[in-house]
Order: structure tokens, then sequence, then C-alpha cells
């Protein structure tokens, strides 16, 4: 099959009504949309949706820093790490251009500050309270999300003997834009049988094929760890010989994203306060019988690649390293990614406040919506049990340069 009648069946999938929103990873346990029926056609592959942000999917209302909570008292300093990571990924964006003249002012800027990069927000940014583009909500979800550790190897074994997969070989992904300007941002994932395009294979597929056409890159001893490592789309790997390696998100199979969490509540398996990560995980090792099917409920898989040994946080979608409690994903229809966010919300399981500035560089299928945001709480163990447990109302207020488009 050539590729342009690869791309036309794509796009015959697409007027036929066959479109999904995708399965990025993402820590939290968020329904992502099914795929309507198709009257006509196969079954429908997931369609991307467009990098850039629809009209009045939003709305920025101007506001003063003092509408900000905790504004003048949070530690500013410890932010500015994060954004000038963000200046090198913006530089690299179709908005660069509004955020240049800014990010070149960083090197004059006493980043150990809290006073100085304050006064270097307030007199170059201008804050925007997000809103629903109706103005109905300005409150939203906050979840968190961290960097797992998992035990493995570089060679199967009877200990190690889940796979960690790179991209497959016969994986197609088909971006429509570069025939169809109407249809930029969007693409399909599949794979070629015969003379045909269908779906990829589902997770369940997947794990029962011998022969995936994919590099495995590691194989590690637990099942769960390995499938919350791919909600949480980056980790690291303890080798036995004590050595480390990363694993980022590289590509998904095109299938939607599935709370497995939520099917458990369905089922009367968990109460709703008990479907947090842990309660997830304990549920799985108490019924150890019911575990495949648990996990094949969620038909989405992602693929990894192997990054350079580092102890800087995982890339996010940004290109740049994650900074702990300074990072967060967003939705990129809604917030510019790269952007500073004043985020106001509260820290797990709790009343107590979690007010400060963030830098939004990251996305995650499940992070849909205006005021929505995903928190990354760091590296290990204890940043694991909070981002597990997180799941708070929170306001959002994003920090743009003069000029930058609102629409």
């Amino acid at each position: 099959m050539s590729k342009s009648q690869v791309v036309l069946f794509a796009v015959a999938l697409l007027l036929a009504g066959c479109s999904t929103l995708p399965g990025l990873p993402a820590p939290s346990e968020e329904k992502a949309p099914a795929c309507p029926p198709c009257a006509a056609c196969p079954a429908c592959p997931a369609v991307e949706t467009p990098v850039q942000p629809p009209a009045f999917s939003r709305v920025f209302t101007p506001a003063s820093w003092d509408e900000l909570p905790g504004w003048k008292t949070d530690q500013h300093a410890a932010a500015w790490p994060a954004f000038v990571q963000s200046c090198r990924g913006l530089q690299r964006r179709n908005t660069g251009q509004f955020w240049r003249e800014i990010c070149a002012g960083v090197d004059a800027v006493d980043g150990k500050s809290d006073a100085a990069v304050r006064q270097f927000f307030e007199a170059r940014l201008q804050p925007y309270a997000v809103s629903t583009a109706d103005t109905s909500a300005v409150s939203g979800m906050v979840t968190g999300y961290y960097e797992p550790l998992l035990l493995g190897s570089r060679a199967p074994g009877k200990r190690f003997a889940f796979p960690v997969h790179g991209v497959p070989e016969n994986l197609l992904t088909i971006e429509l834009g570069d025939l169809f300007p109407e249809l930029k941002g969007k693409r399909v994932r599949g794979r070629v049988e015969g003379n045909k395009v269908v779906p990829y294979w589902t997770r369940g597929d997947i794990l029962a094929n011998e022969k995936l056409p994919a590099k495995t890159l590691a194989w590690v001893d637990d099942p769960i760890e390995l499938f919350f490592l791919q909600i949480q789309g980056s980790g690291r790997i303890r080798l036995p010989d004590g050595s480390t390696m990363r694993v980022n998100y590289a590509d998904q199979n095109g299938h939607p994203y599935r709370s497995i969490g939520r099917l458990l509540v369905d089922r009367g398996d968990l109460k709703l306060e008990e479907a947090s990560m842990q309660g997830i995980q304990a549920w799985a090792r108490a019924n150890p019988a019911r575990l495949d099917e648990l996990l094949n409920s969620n038909p989405s898989y992602v693929f990894f690649r192997e990054m350079p040994a580092s102890d800087d946080g995982p890339i996010g979608a940004l290109g740049v390293p994650l900074t702990p409690e300074r990072s967060i994903a967003i939705d990129p229809r809604s917030i510019p990614l790269g952007a500073p966010v004043f985020l106001a919300t509260t820290r797990p399981n709790s009343a107590q406040p979690l007010n400060r500035l963030v830098m939004a560089q990251d996305t995650g299928g499940a992070i849909r919506g205006a005021v929505r945001a995903d928190f990354f709480w760091g590296f290990g163990k204890e940043p694991g049990a909070l981002a597990g447990r997180m799941k708070q109302d929170g306001r959002m207020w994003v920090l743009l340069p003069p000029g930058y488009p609102l629409d």
C-alpha cells in the first residue's frame, strides 16, 4: 500500500466519524473518551488532538499579582532553575518569539534571590486567571505523578520476565496534516496487514505476541510496577550490577487509555476513596490470578526509549528535564507548553495549602481541560506515595509576556 493510499484510508476513517482522543501515558486514573461506533469502517485508530488550541476552549482573564494566593511568600528562587529550562525549550517552539526578549534577560537575574526572581516575573509578565470557556469553572482537578524505580535486567531470566519494549518497527504513524492542512495536528496509528491499514495491537495482543517486532530494552520483575511505569511515562531501572538505566516515553499503540481504578470501583472491588495508586497495587497483589485481566482492560500500551544516565529529572513534552515540585503537566490546548503557571491547590489528602510557581513542561493523555494539572513530585518512593494520593481541587494563573496571543 502506497503512502497516499494509507493517508486516504486514514482520512476515510476520520470522515466516517472514527476519531478518539489519544492515550498518551499519564499518571491520572482518568478515563479517556471511547471511540464512537463506525457504521462503514473497521475499528478506529486513535486520532491525536491538535497541538494548537481550538478557539474558546478556555478563557484567560487578566489578574493582579495580589489575586494570586501566596504569591508574595512563595520561594520563587526554587522555581528559577525550572524557568531557565523552560526558556531553552520555548526557544525551539513557534511561540518562541514572544519569550525571546524575556528569556534573554535571565543571566542578569540573581536566581538565588526570591525577591529578585519575583521582581523579574512581575516586571515582564502578566498573570491571567484560567477558567473554562464559559467561565463557569475557575477550579479543577490537580493530580500528581513521579519517576518510579524498578528492578530489572538487560537480559531475561526467571526473576526478570516482564519486557520493557521499544517502539515496534511495524508501528505506523500517519501525520494527516502533511497532505491535508485542515487536519494539521491530527495523526493516526496502526499497522499494515496485507493491503489494509488496521489498528495497532492492544495491550493484551502485544503481551501475547512472542515475536513483537520491537527491541526489548530491559526485563523487570514486577508487572504491576511496569504498568504504572507506563502511566508515569518515565522511570529508572536498577540493574543487577548496581547501575541504573533510564527510560522515557517514546510512542504509544494508538488505543485510548482506560482507567483500571475506575473499573475496580465500578465492579465493587474497591471503594472510590481506595482507588489510589497504592490501593490499586494492593488489590492487584492480593488477586494475582485476576491481574492480567485487569491490566488488559486498558488497551493502551506505551513504548519506551533508553535515555542517557543523568541525575536530572525525566524529559517532559517540552523537551527539557522536569524539576521536582516545580514542573506540571497540562493540556496544551488550554495552557501554552513552557509557560510559567501559578498553582493554588492543597497537599495530597490534606487541606494544607500548596501554592507555588510552577512551569508547564509536560503533557499527559488523561490531562484534559482548561483548569487541569498534574504535579510532578520527583523520583523515588516518597514522591510516589505523594503522587499516588494526590487528587485535589486547584486554581491556575498562567503568566504570559506582552503581546502573547490569547485566542
